[in-house]
């Protein structure tokens, strides 16, 4: 049937339209269609609504492995595309059951003849941007612990969900995407939210390429936390390793440290683990981590408000800017401490644009030959250096 939309409640804030849920209608009009990549069973396009939202499209890939190779098996085009689509049925109950700033927003679904097959799915969901580790690496510390703690509060959520303790048994970074910095996990497939069955601890161990765990296994006859030690586990060998203790303030380096080795370990659960994340958070977001490593600046700057240095910029890493030493800092000591051990630094401008803990973002400079008028920065310049 043409239009099989608006069942559950409406989209929430982010949704790129307000009021009822987004059917076949929304996408007789949509534009520039992309193609964005595709898995064993899906295909995902991105397309662009006509009130310019941009969402992300999936359905059943008609080329892909899954449908292919039933087909040759067994020749039944139709009752094939309806084995490949119960997939997408199930992420799509699943991402509706699981509502949660880390998982991918639901915006609608259609359901239309395609083909020679009747009644096709297509799910119209949020747009994300792959989750590229290589690239991630080049980041701030800032934004790497942001995608951390995205994925702890995730995984603490999957272990209290309305459904019980869900597990993502395919937990690649491909199966995650980035929204406005903002980890999400989109593919819902191979979650599973049985717990594992046992008669004893051996019914009860954690496979890994590089070492299994034995859990207990409980009087109820269930592998006790199997779901979310998976999770974290994964978490711990996909993204925590790389992305938690990598160029982090030296003060938090302890806390991170443990809360790497602890998940490497599975010694803490998933409650414990984000407890540990949102303190770090707290430190950081509260200035509290530079108590002790701040030392009154020796030397002076004076305070040109309303101006920046337009050039004279130099390359410091990470940066959020490749081409100059673009950095966030808590505060104006802050600033003035990192000036002082960059050798090259002998100014730095101070922009009204913040980062997502609320830190001010400032270009570090080796000079001020050349101040221009800006109403939305203010120049810090090294007083040992101006003319008397």
């Amino acid at each position: 049937p043409d239009g099989a939309a608006g069942w559950l409640p409406a989209p929430g804030p982010g949704s790129p339209v307000p009021g009822p849920r987004l059917g076949c209608a929304a996408l007789r009009n949509v534009t520039g269609a992309q193609y964005v990549g595709s898995g064993y069973t899906k295909a995902v396009y991105r397309v662009r609504l006509p009130g310019g939202a941009a969402v992300a499209l999936k359905a059943v890939d008609f080329s892909g492995h899954d449908l292919g190779s039933c087909v040759r098996e067994f020749g039944a085009r139709r009752g094939c595309y309806r084995l490949a689509a119960h997939k997408l049925l199930k992420e799509m109950v699943l991402l509706e059951r699981l509502r949660h700033p880390n998982v991918l927003q639901l915006y609608g679904y259609c359901y239309q003849d395609s083909e020679d097959i009747p009644d096709t799915l297509t799910t119209i969901t949020e747009l994300g941007a792959p989750v590229e580790m290589i690239q991630l690496l080049q980041t701030s510390w800032e934004d790497r612990f942001r995608i951390c703690l995205s994925l702890g509060r995730l995984l603490h959520h999957l272990a209290h969900s309305p459904l019980g303790s869900v597990t993502l048994l395919d937990f690649r970074p491909r199966q995650f995407v980035l929204v406005d910095g903002e980890l999400k996990v989109t593919d819902l497939d191979d979650a599973r939210v049985e717990e594992t069955p046992c008669a004893s601890s051996a019914d009860c161990i954690l496979e890994f390429p590089a070492r299994n765990f034995t859990l207990p296994c409980s009087a109820q006859g269930w592998c006790e936390g199997m779901n979310e030690k998976r999770n974290l586990y994964n978490a711990y060998r996909f993204f925590f390793t790389y992305l938690l203790p990598h160029s982090a303030p030296p003060s938090l380096r302890p806390l991170l440290d443990s809360i790497v080795n602890a998940t490497g370990e599975l010694i803490w659960g998933v409650d414990e683990t984000l407890t540990q994340l949102e303190k770090v958070l707290h430190l950081y977001r509260s200035g509290q981590y530079l108590q002790n490593s701040t030392t009154s600046s020796s030397t002076e700057y004076q305070r040109i408000p309303d101006s920046t240095i337009p050039q004279e910029d130099y390359r410091c890493w990470p940066s959020y800017h490749h081409g100059s030493c673009l950095l966030s800092v808590f505060n104006l000591a802050e600033a003035m401490d990192v000036c002082e051990s960059h050798a090259q630094c002998q100014a730095f401008v101070v922009t009204n644009q913040t980062t997502w803990t609320g830190r001010r973002l400032v270009f570090f400079k080796t000079g001020w030959s050349q101040v221009v008028s800006d109403p939305s920065k203010t120049t810090y310049v090294r007083a040992s250096g101006l003319p008397t």
